[in-house]
């Protein structure tokens, strides 16, 4: 049954590389500010408290808990993420999908960058999706070995929203499929979660493309 997953995966990967070659992505982060973006911290923290951009890489300190946002909202793309640990390791994500009203934390799908963990979904805010029902807890884990680069390298989370099914690669490694996502579309986020950490890629590929069949695990 992985297998029919597998096939799926590649067919929306060969229909999403056309649209690369059709279009280019779009970033989202320009390597020189905030432009684009707004945020939610605890305690009222403004922006610059906790995100600076240094020599075209977007620093985050982890402290206070929230999250830098998109000022759009977005559904149906290919979502490319570069990211590093510049010290230890430690938690946060990606949030896509995610509703209003800000709060730490907002209605939306984590595909989650903890250290050894990323692949890895979680629900929050009561969002949902079909292998999340029946499994204790808000987690549904990666399903391969982590693919991580080791400390201080950087790391590629390419996430594929299309209709309502979410894909999770991480260094171009299939870890995560969720279908029947109970949000289909939304602002998109970058978490501030206790440990410094850098992204210096952020771009989206818009996908107009036909629908993919809903995988059968």
């Amino acid at each position: 049954m992985r297998l029919h997953s597998f096939v799926l995966s590649l067919l929306l990967l060969a229909a999403t590389a056309a649209a690369e070659d059709a279009a280019p992505p779009i970033p989202l982060f320009n390597g020189k500010d905030l432009s684009g973006w707004t945020h939610c911290l605890k305690g009222g923290a403004a922006m610059a408290d906790t995100w600076q951009v240094v020599d075209g890489v977007l620093q985050c300190s982890g402290e206070p808990s929230g999250y830098i946002r998109t000022t759009e909202k977005h559904r149906d793309y290919k979502l490319t993420v570069e990211w590093r640990w510049p010290g230890k390791g430690g938690n946060n994500g990606v949030l896509v999908h995610v509703q209003e009203p800000d709060a730490v934390w907002p209605k939306s799908l984590e595909a989650q960058g903890q250290d050894g963990n990323a692949g890895d979904i979680w629900v929050i805010g009561g969002a949902d999706f079909r292998e999340h029902q029946g499994v204790l807890g808000r987690r549904v884990k990666k399903q391969e070995a982590s693919s991580e680069k080791p400390l201080g390298e950087w790391n590629t989370y390419t996430i594929i929203a299309k209709g309502d099914t979410l894909r999770l690669y991480v260094n171009g490694v299939l870890q995560n499929v969720a279908t029947q996502c109970t949000v289909t579309e939304g602002y998109i986020a970058l978490q501030s979660e206790g440990r410094a950490i850098e992204y210096r890629r952020v771009e989206l590929l818009p996908l107009d493309l036909d629908p993919a069949p809903t995988p059968t695990p």
